[in-house]
């Protein structure tokens, strides 16, 4: 990209020239996006090798694993094992604990975009969308996001009432872990489905309005110590907007708060919202240098 002479916005980027981005310099750096894939690519070729050729450096999958040794369990997962059996074994208390305790520091729905190998297929998904789109070859349909807390609810009562893990029966990122791990099952089919409805229905559906462990991983990111900062600098584009599919999360960056942060002396804001996966894509477009990644609680170490 080089967003310091165009605007990059989804449809007037070609997707392969959102991994590498032109400096003010003229130099080519690699933006974050290429650094998210590269980081996912990393995990799950850890989980397989770890069972392909019995390496034992990440062993089992997303939803439970262990991390030289280390118990790392979903949460999730844990909250559904729970609501079922009515109790909790010590290594999934411990696991569970170590999962949350390392996304209050980084970023709650980081696990989104940092992690889930389903959030690959559903970026290349969303520009096949776009482009449909922006051809007039199909509508997008957009739905209330707060949709996804009612799922939530969905889905820990029926594993209450049930007795069973309802939802991991068709979790895409959990059927996608497996297969990574273990090898090919007919649940794939599942995931090619979400694939196909997010191309041709609704923008990124599955990860916006449908699944609980995001929004798990939200709740945690809500008081999360890593967050995306906003500087005066912006000059108000929206590109930011254009290129985040929540980007309700960056409500802050529009013009129309500029005289109330003016009022209040308010040069430095940071993106609070639970819905942000610190994807960095807002980071990568901003030709203003306006956002960046902070630590706000770095004033307490």
């Amino acid at each position: 990209m080089d967003k310091y002479n165009n605007k990059e916005t989804i449809n007037h980027s070609t997707f392969f020239s959102t991994f590498y981005d032109i400096d003010e310099k003229g130099k080519t750096h690699l933006t974050l996006r290429t650094k998210r894939w590269a980081v996912i690519i990393t995990i799950h070729l850890l989980f397989f090798l770890s069972f392909a050729i019995d390496i034992q450096t990440l062993e089992g999958t997303l939803n439970g694993s262990r991390f030289l040794g280390f118990h790392l369990i979903d949460p999730f997962t844990t909250i559904q094992m729970y609501l079922a059996e009515h109790h909790i074994h010590i290594n999934i208390i411990i696991g569970t604990a170590t999962i949350v305790a390392f996304y209050l520091l980084f970023g709650g729905r980081t696990y989104c975009a940092w992690v889930c190998p389903y959030g690959l297929l559903s970026e290349i998904g969303e520009k096949l969308h776009d482009t449909l789109v922006h051809k007039k070859i199909i509508k997008n349909r957009r739905f209330d996001h707060r949709i996804r807390h009612i799922f939530w609810i969905i889905f820990t009562v029926l594993a209450f009432t049930s007795g069973y893990l309802v939802f991991e029966t068709f979790n895409i990122v959990g059927i996608l872990s497996r297969f990574i791990a273990y090898g090919w099952s007919l649940a794939l089919s599942w995931v090619v489905v979400v694939f196909l409805i997010e191309v041709f229905y609704s923008r990124r559906a599955w990860c916006t309005y449908i699944c609980p462990v995001g929004t798990t991983f939200g709740y945690i990111g809500k008081v999360s110590g890593l967050r995306i900062q906003w500087n005066d600098s912006c000059d108000h584009c929206m590109v930011c907007h254009d290129v985040c599919f929540e980007n309700q999360v960056l409500e802050l960056t529009k013009a129309k708060y500029d005289e109330q942060r003016k009022e209040k002396g308010i040069k430095n804001q940071y993106v609070t919202g639970a819905d942000c996966t610190l994807c960095g894509r807002c980071i990568d477009v901003c030709h203003s240098d306006a956002l960046k990644f902070d630590f706000r609680l770095k004033g307490l170490i």
